[in-house]
């Protein structure tokens, strides 16, 4: 049987538009009159979408799939309404003001259908749920792309900012170098020099920080340069530096079996470094840091153990996202600068090396373990 409403649709949808512009124009500030006369495919192609969809048969069990979201088109086809989203994005649309787009559109449809047709037939209350079936899958459909659109845009920011930072960085901090060289310890503003410089290093590490996790975001992981490599070396080494900056930090390393393997040495290095710069920011004053390489057969096992407040169960799991932290439970980390992005790296880098990450976290203490395999395997780049 034909649907009254999808004819309705095909033969209204130059006026059907027209109501979604005027609505547009008025409440939604950001849509300026050339960028709506530009979207009206957008509208006219859901329309027409949305008409298809009404004249087609529908089972109860292609309903069931609708209502949970199974019969949505992928985020990257090329659909009206993923269109829709990404350009919304682009334009600076919020969430809200997205939504009350659809939610004109659902209201004008039925408002002009009732007025053309007078009154409703009970046959005709079939089309009405379909039709607003359709809507809700439009909908879903264009807020995923919008979604996608807007967490890109963020990511592209956070790469030009910290790309664009670190040339002024580091012209400050060669600046300092060179003041402290050339005037010497006995230099009046020496302390003040040296601050700045390591106030340099620490922004260095948040930038690269920022740096690595758009990489990540934007390119398919984190690059890295295998070589063959001692694990041990590297964990003396960047046990060293960590204990350069904090004195009063007491790490103790154990090293049994065989722990060379072809991984990139300045990413594991900054592994090692994320790992022991959480287990002291997070453990106990005045209590050890215990550092365990273990060689296997084809792996080898690091975990990084320190004293502490465990963490919350619930937690366990978000603590490798951007951007989330757990309040420091040792006096001396107060100084201790982050951005929430050590773990989030840490766990990419070890994935973009074929290894995984764990965490465990009770009363005896919260251990990380990090199993890397000594080599790549065959189907990884």
């Amino acid at each position: 049987m034909t649907s009254t409403l999808a004819r309705f649709i095909i033969s209204a949808r130059t006026q059907i538009t027209a109501e979604w512009e005027r609505f547009a124009r008025e409440f939604l500030p950001g849509a300026g009159t050339a960028q709506l006369a530009a979207r009206r495919d957008h509208v006219e192609g859901m329309l027409l979408r949305i008409a298809q969809d009404l004249e087609t048969p529908q089972t109860e069990h292609e309903r069931s799939d609708k209502a949970k979201g199974l019969d949505d088109e992928s985020a990257t086809s090329n659909t009206a309404a993923n269109a829709h989203g990404s350009d919304r994005a682009a334009m600076g649309f919020s969430p809200g003001e997205l939504i009350a787009e659809f939610r004109a559109l659902r209201a004008n449809v039925l408002r002009l259908w009732l007025e053309a047709e007078g009154e409703l037939a009970r046959d005709q209350l079939n089309d009405v749920m379909r039709f607003n079936e359709a809507i809700d899958q439009l909908l879903a459909e264009s807020t995923t792309r919008y979604v996608q659109g807007v967490e890109k845009s963020k990511d592209l920011f956070l790469g030009v900012l910290g790309h664009d930072l670190r040339n002024p960085l580091g012209a400050i901090m060669m600046s300092a170098t060179v003041m402290m060289t050339h005037e010497g310890p006995d230099w009046l503003h020496a302390k003040t020099a040296s601050r700045i410089l390591d106030a340099g290093t620490r922004m260095e590490a948040l930038i690269a920080d920022l740096v690595d996790f758009t990489r990540s975001r934007l390119g398919g992981g984190i690059p890295v340069e295998r070589a063959n490599m001692d694990l041990a070396e590297i964990g003396r080494l960047t046990i060293d530096e960590l204990q350069s900056f904090h004195p009063e930090c007491n790490v103790q390393l154990h090293t049994s079996g065989d722990l060379h393997g072809e991984w990139d040495r300045n990413r594991i290095g900054q592994v090692l470094s994320n790992l022991l710069s959480n287990a002291f920011q997070h453990g106990a004053d005045r209590a050890a840091i215990d550092v365990e390489m273990r060689g296997e057969l084809s792996d080898v096992v690091v975990s990084v153990t320190n004293q502490g407040e465990p963490i919350p169960p619930a937690r366990l799991r978000e603590i490798f996202d951007p951007f989330k932290q757990l309040e420091p439970s040792s006096k001396q980390s107060v100084q201790a600068h982050s951005v929430g992005l050590g773990l989030y790296i840490v766990e990419s880098i070890v994935e973009a090396h074929g290894g995984n990450i764990t965490v465990d976290s009770s009363i005896r203490g919260t251990t990380f373990t990090v199993r890397l395999p000594r080599a790549a395997s065959a189907d990884q780049p």
